[in-house]
């Protein structure tokens, strides 16, 4: 019986599975049941697709949301996965005993406190607007650059590459150091130049682990609500803020809409997360 449990793993995390499903799946039942105007705080109990047709119309501000948010979440990874690649192939080429220290030191930061950091700094009254006013760069703070706060999300995606290169980092260079053999060496020997050694020998070896490492970061970003609060504007906003913009309306029948946005996230999110699952099974 031992033996069957240890080659079946899913049976030794058959209780703690067992209650995330129950805790999703009753989440995502009371989400579905509200999305379709059953909202039993206010007896409302008439289901309809209102609220579909409402969040969904061509003039919502959903669509908007929607674009920024891909935007934020698209062009953040991509930064992050070319800079943890270069970061990782560097960190494998120069080994130290520590040399994954400031990587660890960066995740053991909470989101809110690197984001809070950013808008004490780089905001038109922040610290570097007032440093550069007293240098004389600028004549006054609000001359700085527009960083924190803007329509194209600057700081965001500034947010989000500085915190999850460490992540990618960590999963590319645990990939680089666990193949048995040096092919880089072999190729050098053979005559190959750095980019060739990158193109054809690095790249190919880590994609998998990036490519899945990349899609979960994607999956992050796109749902996460804190960051887009703090330092995004009020409009375009990414789609968390949206929701929760519907779940604070005094009229309780505006959750419906919030709901559906928050479902929206959830398929979007669920989607990319079987597909980072699908290529983690390619790399074994």
């Amino acid at each position: 019986m031992l033996n069957k449990i240890q080659k079946n793993p899913y049976t030794a995390l058959a209780p703690a599975l067992t209650l995330i499903l129950v805790m999703l799946g009753a989440s995502l039942l009371y989400a579905i049941a509200e999305s379709l105007g059953f909202i039993s705080v206010i007896g409302q109990s008439d289901v309809s697709f209102r609220a579909y047709r409402a969040a969904l119309a061509a003039d919502s501000e959903f669509w908007v949301s929607l674009a920024f948010s891909l935007w934020v979440s698209i062009t953040a990874t991509l930064l992050a996965s070319a800079f943890a690649l270069l970061v990782a192939v560097w960190l494998n080429n120069h080994r130290t005993q520590s040399d994954t220290l400031a990587l660890n030191w960066n995740l053991a930061f909470p989101h809110l406190v690197l984001a809070t950091a950013l808008l004490l700094f780089l905001s038109q009254s922040g610290l570097l607007a007032r440093w550069a006013a007293s240098l004389g760069l600028i004549t006054t703070p609000d001359q700085f650059p527009v960083l924190i706060r803007d329509r194209y999300g600057i700081g965001i995606i500034l947010h989000y590459v500085g915190k999850e290169i460490p992540f990618l980092t960590l999963i590319v260079l645990a990939v680089l150091r666990s193949q048995p053999i040096g092919y880089d060496v072999v190729a050098q020997n053979l005559g190959a130049n750095r980019w060739q050694r990158l193109r054809h020998i690095t790249v190919p070896q880590v994609t998998p682990a990036l490519l899945s490492g990349a899609l979960l970061v994607f999956g992050f970003i796109f749902s996460s609500y804190e960051v887009p609060a703090i330092l995004g504007v009020g409009y375009p906003r990414a789609l968390p803020v949206l929701a929760l913009r519907f779940f604070l309306d005094p009229d309780l029948r505006a959750r419906s809409e919030g709901m559906v946005i928050s479902l929206i996230i959830t398929a979007i999110v669920m989607l990319v997360s079987m597909v980072s699952l699908r290529f983690g099974e390619k790399k074994e």
